[in-house]
């Protein structure tokens, strides 16, 4: 990323305020905040995804792009190594708009963004190069939904489906588990501006998404009470103009062994009960796992594959 570059996308990250930390450290010098992304965009893994929604992996997978660092830390993380690690490798904002067309070439059937908060500036600066060698796929911001309003503002345009992970409604939860204060209250207002921005759900004739919304909650150990409020926050919000897939695949990893609370799968019982509470509600834009998707094997390898 070049000075003369931030006058535009990259000039976010001057003092950056991309989400709620506010940390305001100058990354185009070197620094690095609560994430620890710095002034290169780092990626670790670049796949054909087969296992997330449906109506996004299709027949050919969604063609991921996996991100170092996170502006969470969440202590049952099933990507640490990326996430917390920085497992990865710092790639140009050229070389990010190459991947973006390459996994177009691969035949993915849509371009899927994991964990892409820190970068944004570099996405926007990756999407406009790569739009201009015949880009097309639709765009997914494949989210933690810790993010600000003005950050999902900057991405109109350049962002077709969003995909956040609606985590918490208990403010304490989310300071125990990912050291996040107010993450519904910031969730909430990211997610809102989603929705707002991206319309109801559009799928073409093949059931593929091309333009909306799908939030996901992942139902953790002895959390089905918070998990209910935050169904319940959804559908009364939002009614059918989302998608809510709920997750079962807790998989007690990374320090989830210091919370004995959470170190075990979900109940299967639990599960159901939250499943047949989003059913009472009126929820039918949704989508459930089926048993046996929390294990270990179902965790990507970040090789650094397509980097």
């Amino acid at each position: 990323m070049s000075e003369s570059e931030t006058t535009g996308p990259a000039s976010l990250l001057k003092r950056c305020g991309l989400c709620p930390r506010g940390c305001g450290i100058d990354r185009l010098a070197g620094e690095t905040g609560f994430c620890g992304a710095g002034r290169d965009a780092r990626v670790a893994l670049v796949s054909l995804h087969q296992w997330e929604e449906p109506c996004l992996s299709g027949d050919r997978g969604s063609g991921t792009v996996f991100f170092s660092h996170c502006n969470l830390c969440c202590v049952f993380c099933q990507n640490h190594t990326i996430s917390q690690d920085g497992r990865g490798k710092g790639v140009s904002i050229q070389r990010l708009g190459d991947i973006f067309c390459e996994q177009q070439t691969r035949g993915a059937h849509n371009l899927n963004l994991v964990s892409p908060t820190p970068y944004v500036p570099q996405i926007l600066a990756a999407i406009i190069c790569s739009r201009a060698r015949g880009f097309t796929l639709p765009v997914v911001y494949n989210t933690n939904s810790y993010e600000t309003p003005a950050t999902v503002s900057a991405l109109a345009g350049f962002v077709d489906i969003y995909l956040p992970d609606l985590k918490y409604f208990d403010s304490q939860v989310a300071i125990k588990y990912s050291a996040a204060p107010d993450y519904f209250q910031h969730a909430a207002r990211a997610v809102e501006a989603m929705v707002k921005q991206a319309g109801p759900p559009l799928l073409g004739n093949d059931g593929l998404m091309r333009r909306g919304v799908i939030i996901r909650h992942l139902l953790l150990p002895g959390c089905l009470e918070d998990s209910k409020r935050i169904v319940e926050y959804i559908y009364r919000t939002f009614g059918d103009a989302v998608y809510l897939s709920l997750m079962s695949q807790f998989t007690p990893v990374y320090k989830a062994a210091g919370y004995p609370e959470i170190n075990r799968t979900v109940e299967q019982t639990d599960y159901n009960a939250l499943v047949d509470y989003a059913r009472s509600l009126g929820v039918s834009n949704g989508f459930i796992q089926e048993g046996g998707a929390a294990m270990e094997s179902f965790i990507p390898e970040f090789d650094l594959r397509g980097v």
